[in-house]
């Protein structure tokens, strides 16, 4: 198995708390329920004016297993906000990605230039716009009638 190497920027540092978000996040993955796959993940949503954490709570029937990113975002909503920025870590030779699922989500929730931070417990790190890991979104749009 080959790795495939991710794309590296320095994240925009102005207004968001990368190192606390980090800090988040790290705490969430040590919570991770994951006994099946092993592959613990933490996320930490920044609104504008807080931080929401969340971990992978995985399930025996994998179609109900939760992802980290998506459980910081309930918990964003339960609060009434939305994300501004979002981190990801896990203890994985290189940066992991949201799944496809969580890359909709982000958008319903978001928008397509919010950044994700990409994060490994040993500092390797990718840096993304949302329109770069979901190019083709469905949305909206898909939803409304095509009348002639």
């Amino acid at each position: 198995m080959t790795s495939t190497a991710l794309p590296c920027y320095n994240p925009p540092m102005h207004n968001t708390p990368w190192e606390e978000l980090t800090a988040c996040a790290k705490e969430a993955l040590s919570h991770a329920y994951a006994p099946y796959s092993k592959l613990q993940v933490g996320a930490a949503v920044w609104t504008g004016k807080r931080i929401f954490s969340g971990c992978n709570v995985e399930n025996a029937s994998f179609g109900l297993s939760l992802c980290a990113e998506r459980n910081a975002l309930a918990c964003a909503v339960a609060h009434a906000e939305r994300p501004k920025a979002l981190l990801l870590l896990a203890d994985t030779p290189l940066p992991i990605v949201p799944c496809g699922a969580c890359r909709q989500v982000l958008l319903e929730l978001g928008a397509p230039q919010l950044p994700i931070l990409c994060l490994t417990l040993s500092g390797q790190q990718a840096f993304f716009r949302l329109s770069q890991l979901l190019p083709f979104p469905f949305d909206e749009g898909f939803l409304k009638p095509t009348l002639p």
